[in-house]
């Protein structure tokens, strides 16, 4: 409610620059020449004691020498110099500062020392800084360029937020050339303070922004970084580089799992959950922002190209291929169009060659019936300058053809001088247009990716995803034993009576600790049957000789047990041995070995893993990586992102896999991540999938001792679905309602609802006449963040339908310790005790996540609204900012 907190940092009235000198290069000189030059429309002090004047300018000795507000302060001083200057921006009302100064945390303990003084100050005096040793930020619109680099940048509708100053200048140096305006230009350096997450949060709600472009070098808090980004991504387009793609873990793995994957694995992993697209290069970052910022509407990857020369329309369609797009299949019905419209010898394929002697209307006749055929979501457009090409031309029938479809039109006009009046053109038309083939079908594959991506964002499963609930409380019994052991390893027996908890149905296995008593229960479980070492030293139980299957007869265990402790001796002396696990031999012809896991990621928590399994899971590689939570869409989503997945249909000889059994083991997985905050990693390999079902033939479990948290999913980068507050009631009247978190998909009942409150009831909640929420409104009220937000929601059931009755939501403040909230309730269940159900609900799901002190506004002619809050105990008093409001507060 209210202003967002970070606006003196983005739009300030009034700016101190600190350092500011006539010093040709220094910084100081720059940053003020740079306020200056940009037209800065607030009030500019330059602060330096020992001038009088800066480039024209009234200088002054500190703060305490100006009488004016000053909202942001920009620090170019000696490191220092830095605490105390913030201290003196407290005592002088000053909200935000940029520090552009190096020296801190990053040159050793005495920087750090320094930047410990400088939060501790900041902190008291409720101050935000951005940096240290940043380059600055910039507003080109409201002519703030708090930045040393030399020259400004064009106003435009992207915001770009790095993490590297050096890279800001390079690429301010190349937007300038190249037509590219900002909104927001935000250099982050060390993020002592303000990071990711909290400018996210500022440029989600900034009419300014209509794409946010990042780069990234590392994330410090995951959960509020992903939180932001997932926001940000359901209202704007975000497209992310982030390098260090291939850097080598350094820790040594316990288990498969850890080994292969990697950092980078798990950050893609997260980003695609968050609807983003990521590219590879800075070229590619404002290429993919150009084709979002054109209206274009991505609906799937399946890619028709139109071109007059065979060889580029193979160039890119080899392309398309490596990136795992689909060459559309052109309908029957466009190739009759085509037919109709090229020469007898046209490919009679896609690519569609129009063949060298194309005019326009050959062009305009083969785009439009691509354009048109449901099986194609985007065209690729190329030409190559001929003798009779006409280039201009079908440049300009392109641009008029791309404003009356939806779908990607993108360019590619080879050459270089006979088109250049083509190019122009295009740029003027802010038409995507490139100079060969291959980084327009990179594009197109990112506005694939991008309508993949936002299709995962939507999904918001539960923590639980089946009717039959795990027995979780067993499950947290055999993992707190180990631990209380000292162990971190679960046995084999163990890991598989966890995975039972959960309803994964594993290999009946029993601890031989004698070859007498190998052969007992081997004879009950009937010949023939599988050996392995058990002991929690081993992972790879099959290169230190420990596994022994097919044995099927007594002699052959007998000889086996002693075998297998004789390898060990040989092989691992150093490991513990706990006698042999005996099983039956699992015998499934038709099964596909396959590997599912489980590792905690550095930053994003746990991963879930899903690949080929067995012997070979590492040199093979095949596999695809997913956050938790996971629900059908998502699982199916993880499954298609591996080459085994081909091997699960209907295969050579063998029946298709029982796909649903692999799904629920998948789902049970993800349940186990949610439910277990100790399970650092797990390996179930191989996990056995033929027709008849999936069974876990082998298991290893990680766990680790976490500290107990209020918020029960605090180890999960992306929050599950709060099945936990769902509850039912019976009103004094008989008719049953439920309270609920709200979803993405309760959409339509929530703009049903506000169109049915009356006109008084939508301007106590609003406080502004509003008819109906708009589509941004309506995604920011149903597509929330649990982990900083709740909304509940009163429902009942209408002739089969789902009606909304009221909403109360909270929304977390940057303290972490308090919240504001809001209620309405239909009109025609005012007086039921709705009201104060649904808040008591909302006040004891703020209590459960830690939060302190619950507050709100309300209008002064709300009089219901004030006796719910007097009531429910809450402390009144007159706004400070507007005299028809009052402001109501609660101890939680």
């Amino acid at each position: 409610m209210g202003q967002h907190y970070l606006k003196p940092l983005f739009a300030p009235g009034s700016v101190a620059v600190f350092g500011a000198s006539e010093r040709v290069d220094s910084i100081g000189q720059i940053v003020f020449s740079n306020m200056l030059d940009s037209g800065y429309q607030g009030a500019l002090f330059p602060i330096n004691p020992k001038l009088a004047e800066v480039q024209g300018h009234k200088a002054y000795a500190s703060l305490f020498q100006i009488s004016d507000t000053v909202e942001l302060a920009v620090i170019a001083t000696p490191p220092q110099t830095v605490p105390d200057i913030i201290e003196d921006c407290g005592k002088h009302g000053v909200k935000a500062a940029v520090i552009i100064t190096a020296g801190f945390a990053e040159a050793g303990t005495t920087g750090q020392a320094l930047e410990h003084a400088v939060l501790e100050n900041a902190r008291r005096y409720g101050i935000r800084l951005l940096g240290p040793n940043c380059l600055g930020i910039m507003r080109p619109e409201i002519g703030l360029n708090a930045t040393f680099n030399k020259g400004g940048a064009n106003s435009g509708r992207l915001a770009f937020v790095s993490q590297s100053g050096a890279l800001c200048t390079a690429i301010l140096d190349w937007a300038q050339t190249n037509d590219v305006g900002f909104s927001s230009v935000v250099s982050m350096g060390s993020s002592a303070d303000v990071d990711f997450g909290e400018i996210l949060d500022y440029l989600v709600s900034d009419q300014q922004t209509q794409s946010i472009l990042l780069y990234i070098e590392g994330i410090r808090n995951a959960r509020s970084f992903m939180s932001s980004l997932r926001a940000a991504a359901r209202i704007k387009p975000v497209i992310l580089v982030k390098v260090g793609r291939h850097a080598a873990g350094s820790k040594a793995a316990m288990s498969h799992t850890a080994s292969l994957v990697g950092s980078d694995d798990a950050f893609d992993a997260a980003v695609r959950r968050a609807g983003v697209v990521r590219v590879q290069s800075i070229t590619q970052l404002f290429s993919a922002a150009k084709a979002l910022s054109c209206g274009f509407h991505p609906s799937g990857k399946r890619l028709a190209i139109v071109t007059n020369g065979g060889g580029p329309g193979v160039m890119a369609t080899d392309h398309a291929i490596d990136l795992g797009l689909e060459m559309a299949t052109l309908s029957d019905a466009t190739m009759e169009k085509l037919n109709q419209a090229l020469p007898p010898h046209w490919s009679h394929a896609n690519p569609v060659d129009v063949i060298g002697d194309a005019q326009v209307d050959r062009y305009q006749s083969a785009v439009r019936a691509c354009l048109e055929d449901a099986n194609v979501d985007g065209v690729l457009t190329i030409l190559t300058p001929q003798a009779m090409t006409k280039p201009l031309e079908v440049a300009n029938a392109m641009i008029d053809i791309s404003q009356q479809y939806s779908k990607p039109l993108l360019t590619c006009w080879m050459g270089e001088s006979q088109v250049a009046e083509s190019r122009s053109a295009f740029n003027l038309a802010r038409k995507p247009n490139f100079r060969t083939p291959e980084p327009a079908v990179e594009v197109f594959s990112y506005l694939a990716s991008y309508y993949r991506n936002q299709k995962l964002l939507m999904q918001m499963p539960g923590p639980l995803s089946h009717h039959l609930e795990p027995d979780v409380e067993s499950a947290r019994m055999i993992i707190d034993g180990a631990l209380q052991d000292r162990r971190k390893v679960l046995s084999e027996m163990e890991s598989k009576a966890l995975l039972s908890a959960f309803h994964i149905p594993v290999a009946q296995t029993m601890i031989a600790h004698s070859p007498n008593e190998a052969l007992l229960i081997a004879q009950q479980l009937g010949f023939p049957v599988a050996m392995k070492v058990n002991s929690r030293d081993i992972t790879h139980k099959t290169d230190a000789g420990g596994v022994l299957l097919n044995l099927a007869n007594a002699q052959a265990v007998t000889a086996a047990y002693h075998e297998i402790f004789d390898n060990i001796k040989r092989n691992r002396p150093d490991a513990q041995m706990d006698g042999v696990s005996i099983e039956p031999m699992v015998v499934k012809p038709n099964g596909r070995e396959l590997m599912v896991g489980v590792t905690t990621d550095a930053v994003f928590g746990p991963v879930i893993t899903f690949g080929a399994g067995g012997t070979m899971v590492e040199v093979m590689g095949d596999r695809a990586v997913a956050l938790p939570p996971l629900n059908t869409f998502l699982v199916n989503d993880l499954i298609q992102g591996t080459h085994v997945a081909k091997m699960l249909g209907a295969f050579r000889h063998m029946p298709p896999a029982d796909l649903a059994a692999l799904e629920s083991v998948l789902l049970r997985v993800s349940e186990m991540v949610c439910e277990l905050p100790a399970l650092l990693e797990m390996d179930i390999n191989p996990l056995i999938v033929d027709e008849h079902g999936a069974l876990a033939a082998d298991a290893r479990v990680v766990v680790a001792l976490r500290q107990p948290s209020a918020d029960r999913y605090a180890h999960m980068a992306i929050y599950p679905y709060p099945t936990h507050l769902i509850s039912h009631w019976q009103l004094a009247d008989g008719s049953s309602i439920t309270i609920r978190p709200i979803r993405p998909e309760d959409a339509e009942i929530e703009q049903a609802f506000v169109r049915g409150l009356s006109e008084e009831s939508r301007y106590f909640r609003f406080m502004f006449s509003v008819q109906e929420l708009t589509p941004a409104m309506l995604v920011r009220f149903t597509q929330i963040d649990y982990s900083r937000e709740m909304a509940l929601i009163v429902v009942t059931f209408e002739q089969e339908k789902e009606i909304e009755l009221g909403v109360a939501r909270f929304a977390i403040n940057p303290d972490g310790d308090s919240c504001e909230f809001a209620l309405v309730i239909a009109d025609t269940m005012q007086g039921k005790g709705l009201g104060q159900k649904l808040m008591i609900a909302l006040m004891d799901a703020a209590r459960a996540k830690g939060l302190k002190t619950m507050s709100g506004e309300v209008l002064k002619s709300n009089a219901n609204m004030l006796k719910l809050m007097t009531r429910l105990g809450f402390g009144m008093e007159d706004s400070a900012e507007d005299a028809t409001i009052k402001r109501v507060v609660k101890e939680l």
